[in-house]
């Protein structure tokens, strides 16, 4: 959805800065305060790679620029990072200051973070140095991979998908259609200080979803609540939050649903035609992911989760870079190749650069991508196609009765040729009619071609401007919300 209405509703609370709070120092043993404070913390883990931020408090004179060194004991690696410029020299890792957060005054803080390669084991960092100086370290341990329950509370198994030709196939090579529900939230609570979720995530919410006979959820997320960013009350940032997406992954997979993450909002600042937000910070959708931090958040995404194939990859909620840009041509190669977009103001990550990183990392999950107007137009969409060795590649579309592609005539002419050459998956579909007129034309097109769809959102909201799905998260539905419900029952007994 272009504009979440809840997102409309709450305030951010308070100005966000990408320098945070002073850290409690860590007081050495003759009472002195410390020249500079250090908390390394690794916020995700898997087999061959990790995710760790750097806190770092100053408690010197003021400074112009900082640049923080320590040094590897276990052969670990720094493959990329953000908030500062990394580098490595044999076991030594230095991460150095940007132009924009270079002064350090006296007793303030500064975050960066970085995804690092492991083998063996990845040991804490014993040392760091700021400018020269030994810092005391406040170091979080290394957190150990959140399992699967052992007894889920569901008795359903979702499927491990893959592209075959055009469709999504399961192992055994049945044809699987998502047909399900968006479970909005995890993109603007975070960033907003309130929390992570907006509403119940238990046992007795996922299986209201599944009581709709629903087999997928897609899940908004917020790039820098999952990299915590220190704008980010750490409570709803970094671990935190990546614990918690994998908590409910988890949960929605052991009511046999497919679990779509998606990234919703992202960083970069945007004040051209359309503009959901002047902020840089990643508080509304923006035309295009952005260079900094967005391949980091993908890869990071890719690691946690490359060994579940069930978990399908949504690149970018809504791409506009036609708004930005003069030209259909000009948007369509910002789409796919990224680089310095007309009118785009920071640099732009690509879709090929995302599927890269995603790969990268060694996942081969299913990835869907929208195309531009908010990924309402597919329209040249097989032509920009990046390039996949693993062939995993899926069309992604929004609809809404107040979009240009809402009619029949339009879906005949842009989205048919699509679906008959990959899978195409309307990963949004609604209207803010409080009734579902709309939808139910919506769904039976794609019904009639075996396409899949899900419908924009399991969440409380005014269903006229949202549009909402429920009252409440029993899964009562809102007059609107009864059409998709009463269709899934049917289709799916």
């Amino acid at each position: 959805m272009r504009h979440p209405p809840r997102s409309v509703l709450l305030a951010v609370a308070g100005a966000v800065a990408l320098v945070g709070s002073a850290l409690v120092p860590v007081v050495s043993a003759s009472g002195a305060t410390p020249a500079c404070t250090v908390q390394y913390t690794v916020t995700s883990q898997w087999d061959t790679g990790f995710q760790a931020s750097v806190t770092l408090t100053n408690n010197m004179a003021a400074m112009s620029g900082w640049s923080l060194g320590f040094d590897f004991a276990n052969g670990q690696r720094v493959t990329q990072g953000w908030s500062a410029k990394w580098s490595q020299s044999g076991t030594t890792v230095t991460a150095a200051n940007e132009s924009w957060n270079g002064p350090l005054a006296t007793g303030a803080s500064v975050s960066a973070g970085f995804l690092g390669s492991w083998s063996g084991s990845n040991a804490v960092p014993a040392a760091f140095r700021l400018n020269g100086t030994t810092c005391n370290v406040d170091s979080e341990p290394t957190p150990t991979p959140t399992p699967t329950p052992t007894e889920p509370p569901g008795t359903g198994t979702a499927p491990a998908l893959h592209v075959s030709g055009t469709k999504l196939v399961d192992a055994g090579g049945t044809a699987h259609r998502l047909l399900g529900v968006n479970r909005s939230g995890g993109e603007f609570m975070c960033v907003q200080g309130y929390g992570i979720w907006d509403g119940p995530v238990d046992d007795a919410a996922i299986k209201a979803i599944a009581d709709w006979k629903a087999d997928a959820v897609r899940i908004p997320l917020n790039e820098e609540c999952w990299l915590g960013l220190s704008n980010i009350k750490p409570e709803y940032a970094g671990a935190n939050y990546i614990n918690a997406v994998k908590d409910l992954v988890a949960r929605v997979e052991s009511f046999g649903m497919t679990p779509i993450l998606e990234l919703h909002w992202s960083y970069g600042q945007y004040t051209g035609n359309s503009a959901g937000c002047s902020d840089v910070h990643a508080t509304c959708q923006k035309p295009m992911p952005d260079a900094q931090y967005t391949p980091s958040f993908w890869s990071s995404v890719a690691g946690t989760f490359k060994d579940d194939p069930a978990a399908v990859f949504d690149l970018f909620n809504e791409p506009y870079p036609d708004r930005a840009t003069s030209t259909t041509t000009q948007a369509w190669q910002c789409w796919r190749d990224g680089g310095t977009c007309p009118g785009i103001g920071y640099e732009v990550a690509g879709m090929q650069d995302l599927v890269d990183s995603i790969r990268g990392a060694g996942a081969r999950n299913v990835i869907m991508i929208g195309g531009l107007a908010y990924s309402n137009d597919l329209g040249q969409w097989p032509a920009y196609k990046p390039t996949d060795p693993a062939g995993n590649l899926v069309a992604a579309y929004h609809v809404y009765n107040f979009n240009t592609c809402a009619s029949e005539s339009c879906w005949n002419s842009t989205l048919a040729p699509v679906a008959a050459q990959v899978p195409l998956v309307a990963g949004e579909i609604g209207e803010n009619t409080c009734s579902h007129g709309f939808v139910d034309q919506v769904m039976k097109w794609f019904d009639d071609r075996g396409l899949s769809y899900l419908g924009w959102t399991w969440n409380t909201w005014d269903c006229s401007s949202g549009p909402s799905l429920i009252s409440d998260y029993s899964g009562t539905p809102t007059a609107y919300g009864a059409g998709l419900r009463d269709h899934l029952q049917a289709i799916n007994s």
